[in-house]
């Protein structure tokens, strides 16, 4: 069997990624009132794609994953489902970094990752959604109706801010962690 052993870098580069997935979390909008209980706009996701862009999909997926779950594990509305959280921010970052990894990264490719990353997330977000008020909840067709209209305007333009931000941020950062010689993939 052949294993690959994860380095020391490779482990603190996940860990200030991850911090920053938490502190985009709390970097938010003042929450949106809504009947269905307040919504958030924030730059979580952002750092997602980005940890998925720069680190690949595994390491960039862990770092989003871990940062997500701690966010959600410091808010009693959402502890209950920080290993759903795990899970989704996981893929959003993976789903990124993968296709920006498919051979050359080009300016085009970094982008339909960043663009298929988020909206992997927003798909995933509200077949949870979905599964929960109704499947779960079995809350009537017009109310979780309701509940997807409003969390998916919120998640789209959560992933709009993530497809754009983190393009420019990646582009501003990643010379300098190759410079540095801090790209871990």
């Amino acid at each position: 069997m052949n294993s690959k052993k994860i380095s020391v870098k490779t482990i603190a580069m996940i860990g200030v990624m991850a911090a920053l997935v938490f502190v985009g979390n709390t970097l938010q909008l003042p929450k949106i009132p809504t009947p269905l209980g307040p919504t958030r706009i924030h730059l979580g996701n952002v750092m997602c794609i980005l940890g998925g862009l720069i680190f690949g999909p595994v390491s960039g997926g862990f770092a989003a994953g871990i940062g997500g779950a701690i966010f959600d594990l410091t808010d009693p509305n959402y502890a209950k489902e920080f290993w759903i959280t795990f899970i989704m921010k996981f893929a959003m970052a993976y789903v990124a970094g993968f296709i920006a990894n498919i051979g050359q990264k080009t300016k085009i490719k970094v982008i339909i990752a960043a663009v298929a990353g988020s909206l992997s997330y927003v798909v995933l977000y509200l077949g949870k959604t979905f599964i929960v008020e109704y499947l779960i909840f079995n809350n009537p067709w017009q109310t979780v109706s309701g509940v997807l209209i409003t969390k998916g305007t919120t998640s789209f333009i959560n992933a709009l801010l993530a497809m754009v931000v983190s393009v420019i941020l990646y582009y501003m950062i990643d010379p300098a962690l190759k410079k540095a010689r801090l790209s871990v993939k």
